[in-house]
């Protein structure tokens, strides 16, 4: 289930100023009566531009609606719809007894955000445009690679924690018991989205997440009545690149439930590939491997043996007429992270799984 998470935008005490200093700044406000765009948007792009320029801060009461009114010779109603508008879009934040203060700084510029991946993978990119794309021109956006290193991690986010507007990190380490929500809590805390894995120890962030035990059970079992007719399913599972050992476990509990004879290969380079046998393959390099080695025998996947390989990308649609593959949704991932960023609902979010049938199986 979903949790919202709720951000405390504004805090007291407020930041007041003089009833002197306002009328001084609205002095410098203009509306011009022969103008095509509404009074009342006039008002809003007015006051956008003093908090843009600093004339208003974060947490400082703006005038109140009546001298707003009055300075700019404007209808109580006209200002009061800019108030409004404002406060929809999140730019002030409405007091009760008290009047409006200021809810964001960061009004028409683009915001600043870091990606920072484990290594670069097709997968990773599929993310990444993904993401770009969905910000359209409202964030400028940067990938950091940290290699599985948990001191190059830290490294990257002690060099630009004044950097970054957010910090969307996919958290996978060398040693998956290293200390990461340590070196993660140094950000402060509403900067942070975490993308395709669940961290216990920060279960009260906002992320998007592969539950990887628990989807490979799923998907495999779509294809239960494929993989029933191979005497042997091997989940080929390089030790060496770090993937999440969750993995492995869905798939030994999935092969004792459904009674399948199954085995763990660390490399394809070092096994004897066997007729009338199925292969899961993680790594598309040993997915590669395995094709050749398949052509050098003059074997027909689907027939003489099978194979299904993680991670979905467009290439294995067309390879050897086409490759089934159990895989996330890389491209929701990132429209999922983006979508909470631009909207400010940061929740729990399982990214969608899938098993896409085709002819290797």
């Amino acid at each position: 289930m979903n949790s919202t998470f709720k951000r405390q935008t504004l805090s007291l005490p407020f930041f007041v100023i003089s009833g002197i200093q306002l009328n001084a700044m609205l002095n410098n406000l203009k509306i011009d009566s022969e103008s095509e765009i509404p009074k009342y948007k006039q008002v809003v792009k007015l006051f956008i531009s003093d908090i843009e320029a600093g004339i208003f801060k974060q947490g400082q009461r703006i005038p109140s609606i009546n001298e707003t009114s009055e300075e700019l010779l404007l209808s109580r109603d006209t200002v009061e719809k800019a108030y409004v508008h404002m406060k929809k879009k999140g730019i002030l934040l409405a007091v009760r007894g008290k009047g409006y203060y200021v809810n964001q700084v960061n009004v028409g510029k683009k915001l600043k955000i870091c990606l920072i991946f484990n290594k670069l993978s097709n997968y990773k990119r599929s993310i990444y445009y993904s993401f770009v794309r969905t910000m359209g021109n409202k964030a400028s956006v940067d990938v950091a690679i940290y290699n599985y290193d948990l001191d190059e991690f830290e490294s990257i986010i002690s060099n630009n924690l004044h950097n970054y507007d957010y910090f969307v990190i996919l958290p996978h380490f060398r040693n998956e018991n290293a200390s990461i929500g340590e070196v993660i809590r140094k950000i402060p805390r509403e900067k942070v989205l975490i993308v395709d894995r669940f961290l216990d120890e920060l279960k009260d962030y906002p992320v998007v997440y592969q539950e990887y035990d628990q989807d490979i059970q799923s998907a495999l079992k779509i294809g239960l009545d494929l993989l029933q007719k191979y005497s042997r399913l091997n989940l080929v599972f390089p030790q060496s690149e770090f993937y999440p050992p969750y993995i492995v476990r869905g798939f030994k509990i999935f092969c004792q439930i459904h009674g399948l004879n199954h085995s763990i290969i660390d490399r394809m380079e070092d096994a004897e590939i066997r007729h009338g046998e199925a292969y899961i393959i993680v790594s598309d390099e040993d997915l590669y491997a395995f094709i050749r080695r398949i052509k050098q025998k003059n074997w027909t996947l689907g027939k003489d043996c099978g194979v299904v390989a993680y991670n979905e990308n467009p290439v294995k649609e067309i390879l050897c007429d086409g490759i089934t593959t159990i895989s996330t949704n890389h491209e929701a991932i990132g429209q999922l992270a983006a979508q909470m960023i631009l909207t400010k609902k940061f929740e729990r979010i399982k990214s969608p799984f899938q098993f896409i049938r085709r002819n290797s199986l």
